[in-house]
């Protein structure tokens, strides 16, 4: 019987894969930019995916991690950073390329959580959120040292927790979700519309380290946007652990900092005076560790 498991993650951006073995170790990967102008483009590329990290290989089962909403009910996806799959069967189409082989779908961020509970920064802890804080921002939960997805496999999406009512529309259809204010691009928009002039996050956080007042300003924003959702979660959930990665969180304490600040002035009830606030630490891998896990 082989040990190894097929893990797929699929965003908008990207498509990988990876031959993962029952320890969580990558033996193979494959990655390919993800085309979002046509739906039956997209699942081309994730076949290719699928063949480039088989490599004729024999696996156990499949775990996929793909962008939201996801509904782990029927196996479809419909993820806001791929338009063009709209209840898109990709369980199903997946599992037609398997036969008899177990096929496990979950939402992203649901997996980066469990890969980082797995074998990341959250190995110690129960209860746990995990974020993403990149173009977007997506979230997963483990409660009780399980994947937690809720009724249809959206549970814990913070990136879609109002942190502004008045605020910014948001991609999802809502106004003032973190995302609009703690995403990459939403972070330049701010600075910009501020009169900072500068390419990207990086550069942001670049000038931000160098003591600029605009740069500085957007990432406490930011900070604030995403502690404020970190403990309206960890008060309904009942958490111990905040595990953040991302392009963003790269930026380190420039985030960190006014998120910690953050959870001091709004997370204050007795139960959770433990929680606290780690980096991630299996990088971009932590998705592709998740989804093994779902079926190791």
């Amino acid at each position: 019987m082989t040990d190894l498991v097929l893990a797929l993650d699929v965003g908008g951006t990207k498509i990988a894969g990876a031959l993962v073995d029952r320890d969580g170790r990558v033996r193979r990967s494959a990655r390919r930019p993800t085309p979002v102008d046509d739906a039956e483009r997209t699942w081309q590329e994730v076949r290719a995916v699928i063949t480039e990290a088989l490599a004729g290989e024999v696996v156990a089962g499949v775990g996929i991690a793909c962008a939201g909403p996801v509904h782990t009910g029927d196996g479809t996806v419909s993820p806001i950073n791929i338009e063009r799959w709209q209840d898109f069967p990709l369980r199903d189409r997946v599992a037609d390329e398997l036969p008899g082989v177990r096929v496990e779908l979950a939402g992203d961020g649901v997996c980066m959580a469990l890969g980082e509970h797995w074998l990341g920064a959250a190995r110690e802890s129960r209860f746990v959120v995990g974020l993403v804080v990149s173009t977007g921002v997506g979230g997963g939960l483990v409660l009780d040292g399980k994947p937690y997805g809720g009724r249809s496999g959206n549970a814990g999406h913070l990136g879609h927790v109002v942190v502004e009512p008045d605020g910014l529309p948001c991609t999802c259809g809502g106004r003032g979700c973190v995302e609009t204010v703690a995403g990459g691009p939403n972070l330049v928009r701010w600075a910009r519309a501020q009169g900072w002039q500068a390419r990207d996050a990086a550069e942001l956080a670049e000038q931000a380290r160098a003591g600029e007042e605009i740069p500085l300003a957007a990432f406490e924003r930011a900070g604030r946007a995403v502690g404020l959702a970190i403990a309206a979660t960890a008060a309904v959930c009942d958490l111990d652990l905040a595990v953040i990665g991302g392009g963003v969180a790269q930026a380190g304490e420039l985030l960190f900092g006014p998120v910690r600040r953050t959870l001091a002035t709004h997370a204050g009830l007795s139960y959770l005076a433990g929680l606290t606030v780690v980096p991630a630490t299996l990088g971009g891998d932590a998705g592709l560790v998740g989804a093994a896990r779902l079926v190791t």
